[in-house]
């Protein structure tokens, strides 16, 4: 649903609200911790997610797991990772060396989790993957921490009225934004991410149109955001820009009805199924990052906006057109690029994204020389600046416990909202082990089908998208993660 909505109605919000209120009755609920109410004292921080390995959220976590002050802000890990790899030892280790702990929750009952929680005193706990495969939402819904948050892995509103806030910025939410979330919204001062780049990424390449002789546009996002608007947009920009080619990579081209789907669509759209490349997953990491040589000019997807891959794109030096919309998913490219300093490649509508584009491939000597320049440029904004990044985030976490402190708690509000008697709230009994398996279903949900943006997938079962997957590393995960892309 996130990959179509418009955002010019609420019924988004109100299939999570409802959701969110349903699926928290299943659980019974935590009222009363033993962590001290001082304002100022010294912070547990507990993070939950299952990517803690070579994975799009990845890049995003790891520069809190680096750089938090664990002396005034302690990191305890709940890593639900299925199977760990290299990056998963990194950040282990990472935390270990600055004092942290590191808990494996995987195939652990989350009420359980719940209680391991509980037992490490937790004063906030910070959910990182939303609607996505394998998360534990369940264990939020049994509130074992006084602070909830939610973060990163999902560009919607969880839902659930046990979460206290959401993190952001004022550039995907603005302050007059009219999207409704269950939780609070906290925007940090920059942008709401900082992006780590992958140390395996390999050097920028020249701008291939300086050896073509023509332009390449092109897009590495998840498929699910490559609509036929999307692709009737993209059409208009190569008929503008004589001899330019599109290329795009995605794992379900790995299928060749997907193909032959995906050229079909852009030739009714006018364009020549000869203008066009199309890439299937690249297993290795270094190749993956590598691929961006092939292109001059990243074209991102709208309403759903990319993230990772625009990211990786800027750090290869290729830059990105955006548009931005009305709802936190169509402003996470604004949220990136104007972070970066590029303000000049975002957009407010389809013309002006067209306009942009166009505009960007005329002067290949300027495209060479902001490709040259590009990866300095991101590497000393505050989207990579980890440091600072914490300093802010650190001083929303310290304002959400001063808030808790005097007994300021956005959860209780939206739980009187969600009409629940405090009778129901109970303490969760530390010795049940019910397996919830009801988190698996909220993936079917909210992801929305292929079929809706004009691709069906049912075909080919190698065609199953994973972002994960679609940012290049040969990943472990069994299961369709639909995060970041």
């Amino acid at each position: 649903m996130n990959y179509i909505n418009d955002g010019s109605d609420d019924k988004l919000y109100e299939v999570h609200r409802d959701w969110g209120r349903r699926f928290m009755r299943l659980f019974p609920q935590y009222t009363s911790w033993e962590n001290i109410k001082d304002p100022e004292r010294p912070l547990v921080i507990g993070y939950v997610s299952p990517d803690y390995f070579t994975h799009s959220v990845s890049y995003f976590i790891e520069a809190p797991l680096i750089y938090h002050d664990y002396a005034n802000y302690k990191v305890v890990v709940y890593s639900a990772v299925v199977k760990a790899d290299a990056k998963t030892s990194r950040f282990r280790d990472r935390v270990l060396k600055h004092g942290g702990a590191w808990r494996d929750i995987y195939g652990i009952d989350e009420k359980k989790v719940a209680s391991m929680v509980r037992d490490d005193k937790i004063d906030i706990l910070v959910e990182l993957t939303g609607h996505t495969a394998n998360n534990k939402l369940g264990m939020m819904a049994c509130r074992p921490a006084p602070v909830q948050v939610t973060w990163i892995g999902y560009p919607n509103t969880t839902g659930l009225p046990t979460i206290d806030y959401r993190i952001s910025d004022a550039l995907a939410d603005p302050v007059d934004t009219v999207q409704k979330h269950v939780e609070e919204l906290v925007r940090l001062p920059n942008s709401f991410l900082c992006y780590t780049p992958s140390p395996e990424a390999g050097p920028v390449a020249p701008t291939p149109a300086l050896s073509n002789g023509f332009v390449t546009f092109g897009s590495f996002n998840n498929l699910a955001k490559i609509t036929p608007k999307v692709l009737q947009v993209w059409a208009r920009i190569l008929s503008a820009v004589p001899n330019s080619r599109l290329i795009v990579k995605c794992k379900p081209f790995c299928c060749d009805s997907v193909r032959q789907q995906f050229l079909t669509t852009l030739e009714k759209l006018g364009l020549e199924s000869l203008r066009v490349d199309l890439l299937p997953l690249i297993l290795l990491n270094h190749d993956h990052m590598q691929a961006y040589s092939l292109m001059d000019i990243s074209l991102d997807t709208f309403p759903y906006a990319g993230t990772t891959t625009t990211c990786e794109s800027l750090y290869m030096g290729v830059p990105c057109v955006t548009m931005g919309g009305s709802v936190h998913a169509h402003n996470v490219g604004v949220s990136l690029l104007k972070t970066v300093g590029l303000n000049n490649l975002v957009a407010t509508n389809e013309d002006e994204y067209v306009d942009l584009a166009v505009k960007l491939a005329s002067d290949v000597t300027a495209l060479s020389n902001l490709r040259m320049r590009l990866r300095n440029l991101m590497s000393k904004s505050p989207l990579c600046d980890g440091s600072k990044f914490i300093r802010g985030l650190e001083s929303a976490y310290r304002k959400m416990w001063r808030r808790y402190c005097k007994d300021d708690v956005p959860s209780l509000k939206q739980m009187e909202l969600a009409q629940v008697p405090p009778q129901q709230q109970q303490v969760v009994p530390e010795e049940i082990a019910v397996r919830i398996t009801e988190p698996k279903k909220v993936i079917s949900t909210f992801a929305a089908p292929i079929k809706a943006n004009g691709f069906y997938l049912g075909q080919c079962s190698s065609a199953k998208t994973s972002n994960a997957e679609e940012n290049g590393a040969l990943l472990n995960q069994s299961r369709n993660s639909g995060k970041l892309s």
